[in-house]
């Protein structure tokens, strides 16, 4: 049986009775985890088993923010604190190589950290460029403020975590490093002409096309699309995603429960899909919430089960790693930086 195309949350750090209940009725593609799901290396393996044996699926996406910096759900004491992505861009502006190298060192070690819990998709890396005067949101996420730098560090990322046996989600598609407002709390608008996004904020994903994940942006371009964010528009998802970025991999929405969007949970839903989001992402574990993306997520089938397939398809086992060696290396390499970027 097809799972539904949707990824949910859950409350807490172990699944309620009510919870088995309903991920075994509407299996969902795939859980999401969050700091409130986190509390110990042993308790995370157990959800992560946990959340499998109820939908009967024994590869079941486990997704998990883990850049480092602002976002990251794994910390001390149990997991070692990652830098901010502007890290590895400062270490690139000092030397190119020097930059690609602790980029992927650096994703290397979280999917090392992940791989032991049973985490499969780490939502990584940002094709986002930030451009002056625009929100923090993205701020010191952002790998640098060229799209050439921005692909080039993605990428290095994506590289590592695929080799570390866990696949990449490359966000926010089509680029929210220009969004005037704070997606989780309300709706971005970009008033710039296309060509002028073309040439900066939607270039970065381009050379990123290939990436197995996508996510969505919470973000009108009104050059595309003057009233839907991209999750929600057919023009920016068949238009600027498919078609002008060319990416065919499967794209999830961001969070639908965020402050950016509009009407009910479920008209929402419907909405990503009927735009062209293959998975519906619902983050805050609310009962009532998710039962609503349940009950509007089709099962996943068509073009949207041929992506997915897809993507979990390039996972792959972890390559040999000396773990302790490479923090050692990535330490080093942090330290030429750490008086210009918060590394921890």
């Amino acid at each position: 049986m097809a799972a539904r195309a949707f990824i949910t949350g859950i409350d807490s750090t172990r699944l309620s009775d009510a919870e088995r209940t309903f991920l075994r009725d509407a299996d969902p593609w795939g859980l999401i985890l969050f700091r409130r799901n986190v509390q110990s290396p042993e308790q995370i393996r157990r959800l992560s088993g946990a959340f499998r044996d109820v939908v009967g699926r024994d590869d079941a996406p486990v997704l998990i923010d883990q850049e480092g910096g602002r976002v990251q759900r794994l910390a001390p004491p149990h997991w070692p604190a990652y830098p901010p992505g502007a890290a590895y861009g400062a270490l690139f502006e000092i030397d190119r190589d020097l930059g690609l190298r602790a980029a992927w060192l650096g994703a290397r070690l979280i999917a090392a950290d992940l791989h032991a819990l049973g985490i499969t998709v780490n939502c990584v890396p940002l094709g986002d460029m930030p451009a002056p005067g625009a929100n923090a949101v993205i701020g010191d996420r952002a790998y640098g403020t060229t799209a050439a730098q921005v692909a080039a560090i993605a990428q290095a990322l994506a590289a590592g975590l695929i080799d570390g046996g866990v696949l990449p989600v490359l966000k926010h598609l089509p680029g929210h490093g220009r969004a005037n407002a704070d997606s989780h709390e309300r709706l971005p608008v970009v008033g710039v002409d296309r060509v002028t996004l073309q040439n900066s904020d939607f270039a970065a994903f381009r050379a990123l096309a290939k990436l197995p994940f996508g996510m969505t942006a919470h973000v009108v371009y009104t050059a595309i699309d003057p009233v839907e964010p991209a999750t929600t528009s057919p023009a920016v998802i068949g238009d600027v995603i498919r078609k002008w970025i060319g990416f065919d991999g499967a794209l999830m929405s961001d969070d639908i429960s965020m402050g950016a969007l509009s009407g009910t949970i479920a008209e929402r839903t419907r909405a990503a899909v009927a735009a062209g989001c293959d998975l519906v992402l619902h983050c805050n574990g609310k009962g009532d919430e998710m039962r609503q993306v349940a009950g509007e997520a089709p099962l996943l089938d068509g073009d949207a089960a041929r992506r997915t397939i897809a993507a979990l398809a390039a996972r792959r086992n972890p390559s040999p790693f000396d773990v302790a060696a490479a923090r050692a290396e990535f330490s080093a390499m942090m330290a030429r930086i750490s008086d210009s970027v918060a590394v921890s």
